[in-house]
């Protein structure tokens, strides 16, 4: 062999063992050893840490990742990003900790035992705390806390895909989807969007997108407000006088930036309402000492084991207790603040945030990319109703007329299949589905994934 080339191949084979090498010694740096109270026989891997979305200012995005069980061929299943919403709240509080992940807390806030419906079982589960400000992701520049908004949240959301991909190669060219509930009705097809676009043209992208799934989404503010206002009316939430005031001072209004009229409004409509749980209006609230202490004490006499409506505050316990920051390799530069399930700040000064995503499902649709929207069908806050509307709006020919599906004999929900979109509803679940009826919720993300029709 000419010494030249011999050189030259010497060198390459040197800078790929020292890339690999690389790569697996931040894996073991991110790699789980064991959670704090967790029940044996934990079967699969997790990791959890931070990727760097933007040098210059100091952003920086917790993840957490945690594969199917061995037993279950994490090597041949799909990688799922979750998203939760607010905007400003935790996929580690809600997504991973109360809805879709594999452990959930007791009310002491120590101990961690199995969910039986955890989604890990169907496919690779990473969740993201996004943006920068939320959960344990941080910035050096203290001004992003109060200038978050759409646009930033996606191409940070993207950077942070980019640059996990090469710290975990092995999933490189994986199937891939996008998932998420609420707000996250804007961050997934934006962040969708991003990916679709920047894979146009590239004959084998390293993100092998195929597809997103939303729940109880924020879509269109036009339709969400109609579709909201209607929903209380007829669950009998607010009087005939404050819904015909809330459809005329809410309009046209942003759902973030509503104008003082709307805001006056809203405002009446929430007195109407009075002491229940929007997010779940048939189930009691967890908000008053009396059920506290019920609930510290694991007891929930008022209803059905699926449910505990005192979640959030376990899971502050658990995730601001040092040794579960330590294992999860979080809080790693010291945040002066304790960690919590949504940040105000990020909310309460969010930024851009457009009227309308339906011009984006437009433009996936076409690509021919897998769409799932689900609906709980007892939440107020995102009702179904509001979902129906924009997704009417799309004015989509239908496939399968609306029916019902089935579990275990019990309709499950409804289901209506259109040309490039597939609409789900669960029959008495509030905004977080998989907390309400994880069963349920299983079942339909099975469905997704296997882009089969809801069990008949």
């Amino acid at each position: 062999m000419d010494l030249y080339l011999f050189l030259i191949l010497s060198i390459l084979s040197l800078f790929v063992s020292s890339c690999i090498s690389s790569t697996l010694e931040d894996q073991e740096r991110d790699k789980i050893t064991y959670l704090p109270g967790q029940p044996t026989n934990v079967e699969f891997n997790q990791y959890s840490g931070y990727v760097t979305v933007n040098q210059q200012a100091g952003r920086a995005l917790f993840y957490w990742l945690i594969e199917s069980p061995a037993s279950r061929g994490p090597e041949s299943r799909p990688l799922v990003l979750w998203l939760n919403g607010g905007p400003g709240c935790s996929s580690v509080a809600y997504g991973a900790a109360e809805e879709i992940g594999p452990f959930r807390i007791k009310p002491d806030g120590k101990t961690l035992f199995f969910n039986p419906y955890a989604w890990n079982k169907l496919a690779n589960l990473l969740f993201l705390e996004s943006p920068a400000g939320v959960g344990f992701s941080y910035s050096n520049t203290t001004s992003d806390l109060y200038t978050a908004g759409d646009q930033r949240t996606a191409e940070d959301s993207y950077a942070f895909l980019v640059n996990w991909f090469e710290r975990f190669p092995q999933y490189k060219h994986r199937d891939f989807y996008i998932v998420g509930e609420s707000y996250a009705g804007h961050y997934v097809p934006q962040l969708s969007q991003i990916v679709y676009q920047k894979n146009k043209g590239i004959q084998n992208p390293v993100i092998n997108f195929k597809g997103f799934l939303v729940g109880n989404a924020v879509t269109d503010d036009y339709s969400d407000y109609i579709g909201t206002f209607e929903y209380w009316w007829t669950h009998g939430l607010i009087s005939d006088s404050t819904y015909r005031t809330l459809r005329i001072a809410c309009n046209f209004s942003s759902s973030m930036h509503p104008s003082v009229d709307c805001i006056k409004a809203l405002y009446l409509a929430q007195l109407e309402q009075g002491n229940i749980d929007p997010y779940s209006i048939f189930t009691r609230p967890c908000n008053n000492t009396a059920s506290l202490r019920h609930n510290l004490r694991g007891h929930y006499p008022w209803m059905s084991r699926a449910y505990d409506p005192c979640t959030e505050r376990y899971s502050k316990l658990y995730f601001n207790r040092p040794e579960v920051q330590k294992a999860l390799h979080a809080n790693a530069t010291g945040i002066s603040y304790p960690w919590k399930t949504c940040s105000d700040i990020v909310g309460n000064y969010w930024a851009d945030a457009p009227l309308s995503m339906l011009p984006i499902y437009k433009e996936l649709i076409a690509a021919g990319l897998k769409i799932w929207v689900y609906s709980g069908d007892t939440d107020a806050v995102v009702p179904v109703t509001a979902t129906r509307y924009s997704i009417d709006a799309l004015k989509l020919p239908t496939i399968t007329n609306w029916s019902p599906w089935y579990d275990n004999g019990k309709v499950g929900g409804w289901s209506q299949v259109y040309k490039g979109l597939t609409f789900v509803t669960v029959t008495g679940a509030g905004h977080e589905v998989p907390l309400h009826r994880p069963r349920q919720a299983f079942i339909l993300f099975k469905s997704f994934l296997e882009n089969k029709p809801m069990p008949s």
